[in-house]
């Protein structure tokens, strides 16, 4: 029996008709291809067997070598690159699914064995991050950075322009700018990362610049209907802060509606930790933005509902429930318990803790 619910309902995201509410978020999962970032030639199944999701929104892809952090994480900046996503686009699109790619600059979260000719990251100030990336097999310490040139910042987002003309010529239906999580574009927003003096730093606008320049950029590329971007205004991910949290996503949020994107992806909380983690209204981003609400971080069944019911967000999207339950949807509906997942096989390897989760049809009736 299906459970009574708005998650299971179909939504219209621009033009694009979902089949439910349910969202598949972005999960990192390191097995593309090493030296070239290709998606894996698994990608195409794993992506496959969860396209029952309304949208699927694909792991971080970096837009340039640049925008690498991680070891195996996949590229959209070449032909290659290009061409293994389109099988990913393919196999879900055979199967009834919409997918969108998430776009990704780290900024200073990577290591200097990730960048052409060992170069130091790039970062909105010359700040090492306290944290981790994982690299050569194993976690290391980040690398320092150095503060971007005003030179070079039109270049960062020619990358993401860029990356959206692949992305829409490998088959994705729209794009999610990864504007969250410590990396590039929250470095810039946030004034614990952010201690330029010049046009990128100090003031709020200033701040939220490059954040809005990207969207920009992207949405004009992809068209705003086929652009969602994911914000994470409290998380303490990859040491990152701001001392106004709440003002500074204010404005970033009336900026974005001002670009009239189809969709915010919201990390409410700590991102993968406590949901409360520190305060911030939620409330004023859903009411300043007309698109679509994504919110995102520790939702379960009944959080979900509940959350649609008092119409504080469209759509939910679900993380690490989706790795080890590829058919998160029917299990949802019926009520059925939920595979657990395996910590070990997230990062790196092959099938094992990757493709080869049950669905209900391949378990054993009791």
């Amino acid at each position: 029996m299906s459970r009574p619910t708005k998650l299971f309902e179909t939504y219209k995201l621009g033009p694009i008709a979902l089949a439910n509410r349910v969202v598949m978020a972005p999960l990192t999962r390191n097995r593309a291809a090493p030296g070239t970032f290709v998606p894996s030639p698994l990608a195409a199944e794993y992506y496959g067997q969860r396209a029952s999701a309304g949208l699927l929104i694909t792991e971080a892809s970096q837009v340039s070598q640049q925008g690498q952090g991680y070891q195996d994480t996949p590229g959209i900046y070449s032909k290659e690159q290009v061409a293994g996503w389109r099988k990913v686009t393919d196999k879900v699109h055979e199967r009834g699914g919409k997918i969108f790619i998430q776009l990704w600059h780290v900024g200073r979260i990577s290591h200097v064995d990730l960048q052409a000719g060992g170069a130091a990251p790039v970062a909105p100030s010359a700040i090492r991050a306290k944290g981790k990336t994982f690299v050569n097999g194993t976690f290391a310490d980040v690398s320092e950075p150095r503060a971007l040139e005003l030179s070079e910042i039109p270049g960062i987002i020619d990358d993401f322009k860029r990356a959206t003309k692949n992305a829409l010529e490998a088959g994705f239906d729209g794009v999610e700018i990864h504007g969250a999580n410590g990396y590039l574009l929250d470095q810039f927003a946030k004034d614990g990362a952010n201690k330029r003096t010049d046009a990128y730093g100090g003031s709020i606008e200033n701040r939220a610049k490059l954040m809005l320049e990207v969207s920009r950029a992207v949405a004009a590329e992809a068209g705003a209907d086929r652009t969602g971007i994911r914000i994470s205004p409290v998380t303490p991910a990859n040491d990152i802060s701001d001392s106004n949290p709440q003002a500074l996503f204010d404005y970033i949020t009336d900026g974005l509606n001002a670009l009239k994107l189809v969709y915010l992806h919201v990390v409410e909380g700590a991102t993968g930790g406590p949901r409360d983690f520190a305060p911030f209204d939620y409330t004023s981003l859903r009411k300043r933005f007309s698109g679509a609400y994504v919110a995102n971080n520790g939702y379960d069944f009944d959080l979900a509902t509940k959350v649609l019911e008092a119409n504080a967000a469209d759509l939910i999207a679900f993380g690490k429930p989706f790795i080890s339950n590829p058919d998160l949807v029917e299990r949802l509906k019926k009520g059925a318990a939920l595979n657990d997942w395996d910590k070990n096989t997230f990062y790196g390897g092959g099938a094992k803790g990757y493709t080869d989760y049950p669905t209900l049809a391949a378990e054993p009736a009791e």
